[in-house]
């Protein structure tokens, strides 16, 4: 073979560009459907566009609850510290009670109810009023009933544990008794 006959054996088509008919052509490559690939990637594509938007309603969502999570948080730790609060209380009240040579430890008890206060303060822990008020079901527990003139009935007569409110909600209920008319024999 000589090379002219190499020139003629490479017959050009004048509809395929010179790079293309360079090509090797693949007889066993399967067919494509472009249409099939257009409406999977147009599927992805919408895929992509919800998540994306899924995603950004979560952020939003997560920053609107942020705050509410924190006073969820610093309320369960309120509430663990209140007990603390009355146990040292009631050893206040008792040491003040017993004879004057435990006055240095009365201070340091006063003291600490000094931060105790400043603490509860500065996260707007306020105490129930409860003696002489009217019963209220949300901010009072009732433990019993006293037989008395001096009250109308349903006014709290005795505050047996104090209640503390957190922002104005109910933190912990007072545990209370209430007047009841005394029954005439």
């Amino acid at each position: 073979m000589n090379e002219t006959d190499n020139k003629e054996s490479e017959v050009e088509n004048p509809d395929i560009p010179a790079q293309e008919a360079a090509l090797p052509v693949d007889t066993e490559a399967p067919i494509v459907d472009v249409a099939a690939l257009e409406a999977e990637k147009k599927k992805y594509f919408d895929q992509l566009l919800m998540l994306q938007a899924e995603f950004e309603n979560f952020r939003k969502r997560v920053d609107r609850e942020k705050p509410e999570l924190m006073r969820h948080g610093r309320r369960e730790v309120l509430e663990r510290m209140i007990p603390l609060y009355d146990v040292l209380l009631a050893a206040h009240d008792q040491v003040a009670q017993s004879n004057g040579e435990k006055g240095e430890l009365v201070r340091g008890l006063e003291m600490i109810f000094e931060e105790f206060t400043k603490l509860f303060e500065a996260e707007g822990v306020a105490v129930i009023a409860s003696i002489g008020e009217k019963y209220d079901f949300d901010r009072h527990e009732v433990l019993g009933q006293v037989e008395t003139d001096e009250y109308a009935e349903g006014v709290v007569v005795e505050e047996l544990q104090r209640g503390y409110l957190i922002g104005g909600k109910v933190l912990r209920p007072a545990k209370v008794r209430i007047a009841k008319k005394k029954e005439t024999q």
